[in-house]
């Protein structure tokens, strides 16, 4: 939980490239800014992207923030607590099912989604095969 109270998503730090960090024989220098990164040179993303799909997760640190600030530590640590106990699912994987405690606790029981109503044909055909589920989740 980051402690600032940011409304909007930062937009994403810079990365090292090789025209950045050349050291004088035109070498990337390692000890001095980390290792290189040939994704992030290559990577040609707006910055719109990272922000909107950082976006939940600034509002939901925002709003935890905010309860720390009124309420104390205990509030957000107590929120955080409860969305771990309710998000661990020990129900078969075979059966499709909804969390709908960790809706109300994200406060996204009010909203409606594609995903809600929307179901891709991949979950529509369910897999039969219990035993091979179990044996995927649990790694066997």
């Amino acid at each position: 939980m980051d402690s600032s109270l940011r409304i909007v998503p930062a937009s994403t730090p810079k990365t090292a490239t090789i025209q950045d960090t050349a050291n004088s024989l035109g070498l990337h220098d390692t000890l001095k800014h980390g290792p290189r990164s040939l994704a992030s040179e290559v990577k040609t993303v707006s910055t719109i992207k990272d922000r909107l799909e950082n976006w939940e997760a600034t509002q939901d640190n925002l709003k935890l923030n905010l309860h720390r600030n009124v309420y104390g530590m205990h509030a957000p640590i107590r929120l955080l607590m409860e969305r771990k106990l309710v998000g661990h699912n020990p129900h078969m994987p075979a059966l499709r099912t909804s969390n709908v405690h960790l809706d109300i606790l994200m406060g996204r029981d009010e909203t409606l989604e594609p995903a809600d109503f929307m179901m891709p044909a991949s979950e529509m055909s369910a897999s039969m095969d219990i035993h091979a589920d179990m044996e995927k989740k649990l790694r066997m």
